[in-house]
């Protein structure tokens, strides 16, 4: 795993997250989805491509029920791309690795 990816849980989500300089791209995902388990390896790719424009968080949905309900989250993965503090764009599903790079570079 990058060492570009870091793990929020309720109680860091918005220090890390809503409180970054960089915008943050959210994974909300779980240990049971196996298309969560499918997007990992491309987030880890773009982390390190992206560690300088970037940050890339996972927040465990089973594990933070707080987060996962206050932003909604209904499938998974969800992503969700934060800049300054506040949500500006959400995909939800696997998405290929040329499709996750379209997404975040028209949002940051």
């Amino acid at each position: 795993m990058s060492e570009h990816i870091h793990y929020v849980t309720d109680d860091t989500f918005d220090a890390e997250v809503l409180g970054s300089p960089l915008p943050v791209l959210v994974d909300y995902w779980a240990d049971w989805c196996a298309p969560c388990k499918a997007l990992a390896p491309i987030l880890d790719e773009i982390a390190d491509g992206y560690s300088s424009r970037l940050r890339i968080a996972k927040l465990n949905i089973d594990e933070n029920p707080r987060v996962t309900a206050s932003f909604g989250i209904r499938g998974i993965p969800t992503l969700m791309l934060f800049k300054d503090g506040g949500l500006v764009a959400t995909k939800v599903g696997l998405l290929p690795k040329s499709q996750l790079i379209s997404f975040i570079d028209s949002n940051i």
